[in-house]
């Protein structure tokens, strides 16, 4: 597979590094802030850890089911700091952009979820979920009767090959590039560099439309994860008949049940109802409200005081993908009728120190780094409990096999650390392995890691040596492959519920080089062989495939010592039903919003 960057990922973790996100969260900590190695988190977390099931036909047909108490009419309002980085599709991989898609697009494949955490793909423009053959080499969708775009112009299988073949140009450059790279490898640009905007287009060997209604996609490797990869906003539907290339970010066309009225770059957006959106083919979305009128521009701590304020249009209005201020947080938990205007949930990301291999090479030393770190002082510097909760591991509460009792440095029991052992290791290492140099980004929230990381690691006699990174290049100067650091604080998030989306990209060696994810460099020859075999087996056995390669991971190797896994935590208004924080997009799920009166 192609190296890929998850922008998704990128962009909320960027955030982090510069201070301006408020990582904020589930209240429910129990055991995790004393140091117990289970609580209320963790057993919650068990419930947004299931494996994704491909559901057939009949649970693929909607209309979704009802939400209780739903009416119709009103608008929402909804407040957001910046604008959306995208509103092509093919542009689309960060947070933001992905909760407007929810509104406005469809793809053939959806996430379903049942408000439990469990998640499902179901068959959004197609029937199903997908049906395999040849060992998972070949899929084939059928499209549903009566799809149309906004303007009315019915769906066929010639969309869905445009919409794939757009991928190749040179205009999309900042969405996903999975199928593109199954499809055609690593250089998928040169199979197709006009972007099937020419007279050339890809082969029926590779991507077949043998009627209307049929797509079949050809792989050379078998790939079970295409249901959940189509189900990725980036892979919505573009019409090739309204297609403007360049121009189509600023006035896509909507398939989902809602359409864009009016819009203003980093100043508005007004959603209305797509009249020919038909809730019967759509087994996900809701059109409950009338319409949906963005103000960007929002900081994050107006936000928080006009929602516990609830004063008039404060009433109707949601947060899009901000959290609750950090700074406000007391005023909204110790106020019931406030509190219980919120939804909370793990975020899909596991913040972690990281080891730089070319430089940090003696193992005894990043053990005892990863026995020391102060998990309990760095979750407390990014909100306390509302932060996060300590990381045993490098798996996400939200990802297909996590297990909250793998924990295999003690992280639960000692979170700040356990001095004694790292000492022990230490004893007998040279004092030149024991000065690290360690980058921290210049922001707020870089700072108190920085007085973090120096303080436990100064306990355990390490000379840590910090060096300023300017926050927005954060990730960039982290990412060379040449660079003067040893230690970085870094963060990752799954592309879809897959453990391929985070061992794939951080820890496969084909991922090492400048501006790609593996932080750490690691090129371990039984991590590739491992990779190799779970991207080729079903779910049920790949899913142990990826666990026998995390562990390995993380106790053969150790590139990377886990600190802490972020929370979500947001607020609405008091005239907003149907609110319910979203496994999958780890925000409140719009779909399903609707207005009390």
């Amino acid at each position: 597979m192609k190296s890929f960057t998850s922008r998704r990922g990128r962009a909320i973790l960027v955030a982090i590094a510069a201070g301006s996100l408020a990582l904020t969260g589930c209240s429910e900590n129990t055991g995790n802030n004393s140091g117990g190695n289970k609580g209320e988190s963790q057993e919650k977390a068990k419930e947004q850890s299931e494996g994704v099931a491909y559901l057939d036909a009949k649970a693929s047909t909607g209309p979704a089911e009802e939400v209780p108490g739903a009416k119709p009419g009103g608008t929402v309002t909804v407040y957001q700091e910046s604008g959306l980085s995208h509103m092509d599709p093919g542009q689309i991989y960060v947070s933001d952009a992905g909760q407007f898609s929810n509104l406005v697009f469809r793809g053939l494949t959806n996430f379903q979820e049942d408000g439990k955490g469990g998640v499902a793909v179901v068959g959004d423009l197609a029937t199903d979920s997908g049906q395999a053959s040849d060992d998972n080499k070949t899929w084939t969708f059928t499209l549903k009767d009566g799809i149309k775009d906004e303007n009315g112009n019915e769906i066929t299988s010639a969309d869905v090959r445009h919409t794939v073949e757009r991928l190749y140009a040179e205009f999309i450059f900042d969405g996903p590039t999975f199928l593109q790279t199954w499809l055609s490898g690593a250089d998928y640009r040169k199979a197709l560099p006009d972007g099937g905007f020419g007279k050339k287009h890809l082969p029926d060997s590779v991507l077949e439309t043998p009627d209307d209604k049929t797509i079949v996609f050809h792989f050379d490797t078998p790939r079970p994860d295409l249901p959940m990869t189509l189900a990725m906003p980036g892979y919505s539907i573009v019409p090739e008949e309204t297609d403007t290339k360049e121009k189509y970010d600023t006035a896509p066309v909507s398939l989902g049940p809602y359409k864009i009225e009016e819009f203003k770059a980093g100043k508005s957006l007004k959603l209305v109802k797509n009249e020919n959106w038909d809730a019967n083919t759509d087994p996900v979305r809701h059109q409950y409200v009338d319409g949906f009128d963005f103000q960007f521009g929002v900081t994050e701590s107006t936000q928080t005081k006009r929602l516990i304020s609830d004063q008039g249009e404060a009433k109707n209005a949601i947060q899009f993908t901000g959290g609750v201020d950090a700074t406000q947080i007391q005023d909204v938990i110790s106020d019931p009728a406030v509190n219980k205007r919120t939804i909370k949930g793990y975020q899909p990301y596991v913040m972690q120190l990281t080891f730089n291999l070319d430089r940090v090479k003696n193992k005894t030393v990043r053990d005892a780094v990863t026995y020391a770190v102060n998990s309990k002082s760095l979750i407390a510097g990014e909100g306390g409990a509302f932060g996060g909760d300590v990381a045993p591991n490098l798996f996400a509460p939200t990802l297909p096999g996590y297990d909250a009792e793998y924990d295999p440095y003690g992280r639960l029991k000692t979170p700040a650390g356990n001095i004694e052992k790292a000492k022990e290791l230490l004893a007998d290492v040279p004092a030149a392995e024991k000065k690290l140099v360690f980058a921290y980004a210049n922001s707020e929230a870089g700072q108190k890691r920085k007085v973090a990381i120096e303080d436990a690691l100064g306990k355990v006699g390490i000379d840590v040596v910090s060096k300023e990174i300017d926050a927005a290049s954060y990730y960039e100067q982290i990412g060379k492959v040449k660079n003067p650091y040893d230690i970085y604080i870094t963060g990752w998030g799954q592309d879809w519920p897959s453990p391929a989306t985070v061992v794939t990209p951080v820890y496969d060696g084909d991922q090492v080089g400048d501006g790609k994810s593996n932080y750490s460099h690691i090129n371990d020859p039984k991590v590739q062989e491992l990779i190799a075999k779970a991207l080729t087996e079903q779910p049920e056995q790949a899913a142990k495939t990826w666990e026998e390669a995390h562990k390995y991971i993380l106790e053969e190797v150790n590139p990377a010592a886990p600190l802490w896994y972020t929370k979500q935590f947001q607020l609405y208004g008091s005239n907003i039903g149907g609110a319910r924080y979203s496994t999958e997009s780890s925000y409140l799920d719009v779909t399903r919003v609707f207005l009390k009166s």
